[in-house]
C-alpha cells in the first residue's frame, strides 16, 4: 500500500460538540457523592472532636448551613451555563475571561492537591492493611498502579468512566450508611452536644469550618462535564441537591455515632470511622478500612473524570496548549487533559501528605465557591440561558448568593498567615500566566 492509498488516522476532535452527552441524573448524583465522600470523611470525625469536643456535630450543622446555599448557587448557574468547564465556564459566561481563568486555575490547583492528598492518605490505609506497602518504593509503586488504573478507566470512554464512578459510589456508601443507621441505636448521648454553650470558642468553631468545607467540597468537580450531560437544566439542580442532602446527613450521623461509641477516645484515633465500626462489631474495623480504600479510590476516579474536563476547557479556550482541548477520536475523551492531571497528582502524592495538601485545597475551593455564588446572581439577573431550557431559579433574588458569599468570606478569614501566603502567591502566578497567554493570543 503506497502513501496515496494508505488511510490517514482520524484527527483529534475539538470543542464541546465532540463530547458525548451520555451522563444522566443518576450518574451525576453518584459522581457528586463519589467526589464528596472521599478521604475527608475518614479523617474528619477525630479532627472535629479534637477541636470541638462534644459539640463537634455543631460544626457539621454550621457547614451544612454554608454548603446548602452554595449548592443552590451551583444548581442555578449550572442550569444556565451548559458547556464543559464547571466554575470556569460559569465565571467566563458571567464576568468575562479573566474571572473565568482565575476561577478555573484555582479550581485546578485545589483539585490536583486534593487528589494527591487523598492518594497519600490511601497509601496509609493500604499500608495499615498490608504493611509491605509502607516503605517508600512499594508506596510509590502502589500510587503508580492506582493512577495508571484510573487513567485507563477514564481513557476508554465517558460511559465506562461514569459506570465505574457509580459502582465505586455504591460499594463505599453501603457500609457507611449501615454504620450510621445501626450505630445510632448504641449512641451514648451524654457524649454528644448541640448546645452553643459547649463550643470551646468561636475561634475553634471557625477553624473547624475549613476542615468541614474541605470534607463537603467536590460538587464543583463532578459538575465540570456539563457538555456530557443529557439534560443539564434538569440534571444539575436535581443531582446537586440530592447529593448534598445525603452527604450532610451521612457525615452528621457518623460524627454522632463515633462520639457516642468512642467518647473521648475518638479524638485520639487515626482511623476514627474504622475504630467506630470496630467498637460496634469487631470485624467491622477491617471492613471499614477496606471501605476507606474503596472510597478514596472512588474520590480519585471522580476527581480525574471531572478535572480532566476542566483542563480540556482551559485548552479549548486557549489558556493552555490547544492539545489539551482535543478529544481522542476513538473514545471521545480529553486524553491529554487526563494525562497532565494524573501526572501532576501522582507526582505530588508521592512527595506530599494529606494534612498539608488539604489546607491548600480547602482555602482555594472556598474562594472558588464565593466566586460561583456571585456568578449565580449575575446569571440570574441577566436571565442567561445557553440552550434555551427552563433554568432553575433561585428564590429571593440576590439573597441566597449573598448568604453563600458571606459564609465563604467568614470561613477564609480563619485561614492562617501561611495559608494566605500560599494562596496569594498562587493568585499572583495565575495573573502573570493569564497576562502572558492573553498577549500571545493577541499577537496571533
Amino acid at each position: 500500500m503506497n502513501d496515496a492509498t494508505r488511510p490517514t488516522p482520524p484527527a483529534p476532535l475539538q470543542g464541546d460538540a465532540a463530547l458525548l452527552r451520555a451522563v444522566g441524573s443518576f450518574a451525576l448524583t453518584a459522581a457528586v457523592i463519589n467526589v464528596i465522600v472521599g478521604g475527608g470523611i475518614f479523617r474528619m470525625p477525630s479532627a472535629l472532636a479534637t477541636q470541638m469536643g462534644a459539640a463537634a456535630p455543631l460544626a457539621l450543622v454550621a457547614g451544612a448551613l454554608a454548603i446548602i446555599p452554595i449548592a443552590l448557587c451551583f444548581a442555578a448557574v449550572g442550569s444556565r451555563v451548559q458547556v464543559t468547564g464547571g466554575p470556569y465556564s460559569y465565571l467566563s459566561a458571567t464576568f468575562g475571561p479573566f474571572a473565568g481563568f482565575v476561577g478555573g486555575a484555582l479550581m485546578w490547583i485545589s483539585n490536583f492537591t486534593s487528589s494527591a492528598g487523598v492518594a497519600a492518605a490511601l497509601s496509609v490505609q493500604v499500608a495499615s492493611l498490608v504493611p509491605a506497602f509502607a516503605p517508600p518504593l512499594p508506596r510509590a509503586l502502589l500510587l503508580t498502579f492506582v493512577y495508571g488504573s484510573l487513567f485507563a478507566l477514564n481513557a476508554f470512554g465517558v460511559k465506562l468512566g461514569a459506570r465505574a464512578i457509580t459502582t465505586l459510589a455504591a460499594l463505599k456508601l453501603a457500609p457507611l450508611f449501615a454504620l450510621a443507621l445501626l450505630g445510632v441505636f448504641f449512641v451514648d448521648w451524654s457524649q454528644v452536644s448541640f448546645a452553643i454553650g459547649d463550643v470551646p470558642s468561636w475561634g475553634a468553631l471557625g477553624a473547624s469550618m475549613v476542615l468541614v468545607m474541605f470534607a463537603y467540597s467536590g460538587m464543583e468537580t463532578a459538575l465540570v462535564p456539563s457538555g456530557e450531560l443529557n439534560n443539564p437544566a434538569r440534571d444539575v439542580p436535581r443531582a446537586t441537591m440530592v447529593a448534598i442532602l445525603l452527604v450532610v446527613l451521612l457525615y452528621l450521623a457518623l460524627q454522632i455515632v463515633g462520639q457516642g461509641l468512642l467518647g473521648a477516645e475518638l479524638a485520639k484515633s487515626g482511623v476514627p470511622v474504622a475504630d467506630t465500626a470496630g467498637a460496634l462489631w469487631g470485624p467491622g474495623r477491617v471492613l471499614l478500612l477496606i471501605t476507606a480504600c474503596i472510597s478514596m479510590t472512588g474520590f480519585l476516579m471522580g476527581n480525574l473524570f471531572g478535572t480532566a474536563r476542566l483542563v480540556f476547557a482551559l485548552g479549548r479556550d486557549g489558556y493552555l496548549p490547544r492539545v489539551f482541548g482535543t478529544v481522542s477520536p476513538a473514545h471521545r475523551v480529553p486524553l491529554w487533559a487526563l494525562v497532565v492531571h494524573a501526572l501532576l497528582a501522582w507526582a505530588l502524592a508521592i512527595a506530599g501528605n494529606f494534612d498539608a495538601l488539604a489546607l491548600i485545597s480547602g482555602g482555594a475551593i472556598c474562594l472558588v465557591y464565593g466566586l460561583v455564588s456571585l456568578s449565580a446572581w449575575r446569571a440570574q439577573s441577566l436571565d442567561l440561558r445557553e440552550r434555551g431550557d427552563q433554568p432553575f431559579v433561585l428564590p429571593g433574588g440576590a439573597l441566597i448568593p449573598a448568604l453563600a458569599t458571606a459564609a465563604m468570606v467568614a470561613i477564609v478569614t480563619t485561614l492562617t498567615r501561611k495559608e494566605w501566603l500560599a494562596i496569594g502567591i498562587a493568585l499572583a502566578v495565575l495573573v502573570v500566566t493569564y497576562t502572558l497567554l492573553h498577549a500571545r493570543r493577541q499577537r496571533r
